[in-house]
């Protein structure tokens, strides 16, 4: 256990740029490390990416394992698994975390499995225990209605999956320094079981759901397919991009990306717009990490209420228009040059 030493990330990048996610794993990790007296050290895997990992170090990072071959130049777990498992038996971390997102919620239950140890998934805090060293992993349980705090005391390396947007960045410095050390392997470390047929974009309306700083989220309360027009309408004004919950995303009204909840996705916005949601706990589990919850519902006894910060009881087809035509003036407004 005691040879177990360091905390690493696994950034994530998209067609050879860090995603956003990579900043904030390094602004997380950075503050355990710091508590540990330890390293952080970021695993970055894809092709033709060498010359982003020195971000990586400008972020935090302290050293950078790069691995860099065709084979992963689209995410597939085979090969990064079999990367990642390499590295981790040669270099032995006491702590790897990574983001909640797609690859990081397949990648890391694979190494779990292989490595024989645990795995807390979608946390939204971590700390390290002051007697003990053990990271202190916690995370909403039973329908996000309880914070269950999870060890791992008998295994190494202790491993979690973090929540996207559940911290800010870190900042960017380019007088840090630290080293980029490449790693090379057997062309069978790179095999894979799947063959990539093509890449097709799912349909999307505006910027990633789990990326946006505003989500207005629409649900069965809306009453028809129709009213989402008025909820994109609303999501456009404010910058943002639509949510759905899962009944909406059932009923075929829209699809599957904008689901919100335990069984879609997870999101943290500055902004969070519930219109006709009634707040069943499996939605609310899905965007608690939210700053500022706006709920309309015409039930006053909504669930939804004891999570907002604003609540309106109201019919939802009167006040929509309403509020968007007001945004609108507003909208016109400034770009007059006018105080609104």
């Amino acid at each position: 256990m005691e040879s177990y030493k360091g905390v690493w990330i696994i950034a994530e990048q998209w067609n050879g740029e860090l995603k956003q996610v990579s900043f904030e794993l390094l602004a997380r990790a950075r503050k355990l490390a710091g508590k540990l007296g330890e390293p952080l050290k970021a695993v970055l895997l894809g092709y033709g990416i060498q010359e982003v990992a020195q971000k990586l170090i400008y972020h935090g990072a302290d050293k950078v394992y790069l691995v860099d071959h065709p084979n992963l130049a689209q995410f597939d777990p085979d090969p990064y698994a079999n990367c990642l498992e390499q590295l981790v038996r040669d270099e032995r971390p006491s702590i790897i975390v990574a983001s909640a997102t797609t690859s990081g919620r397949t990648l890391l239950p694979i190494l779990a499995a292989r490595l024989h140890t645990g795995l807390t998934a979608d946390c939204t805090e971590l700390d390290i225990e002051e007697e003990t060293g053990i990271l202190l992993q916690t995370r909403p349980t039973i329908g996000g209605n309880v914070m269950a705090t999870i060890k791992t005391p008998n295994h190494r390396p202790q491993m979690a999956t973090v929540r996207p947007r559940s911290c800010k960045p870190s900042r960017r410095d380019t007088s840090r320094t630290g080293e980029v050390v490449v790693k090379h392997y057997p062309d069978g470390v790179f095999t894979s079981r799947f063959k990539l047929l093509g890449l097709e974009k799912p349909e999307k309306e505006g910027i990633n759901i789990e990326e946006a700083d505003v989500v207005v989220a629409a649900g069965k309360g809306i009453g028809k397919p129709g009213a989402l027009q008025g909820i994109r309408e609303l999501a456009r004004l404010l910058g943002g991009t639509v949510g759905a919950s899962r009944t909406v995303v059932d009923l075929g009204w829209i699809s599957y990306p904008h689901q919100v909840g335990l069984s879609g996705k997870t999101v943290s916005p500055r902004l969070y717009f519930a219109c006709g949601i009634s707040g069943a706990i499996q939605h609310l589990a899905g965007m608690r990490g939210a700053e500022l919850v706006i709920a309309i519902n015409k039930d006053p006894r909504a669930q939804i209420f004891k999570v907002a910060d604003l609540g309106v009881v109201g019919d939802l087809t009167e006040i929509l228009p309403r509020l968007v035509q007001r945004l609108k003036v507003l909208k016109g407004n400034n770009a007059g040059g006018e105080e609104a």
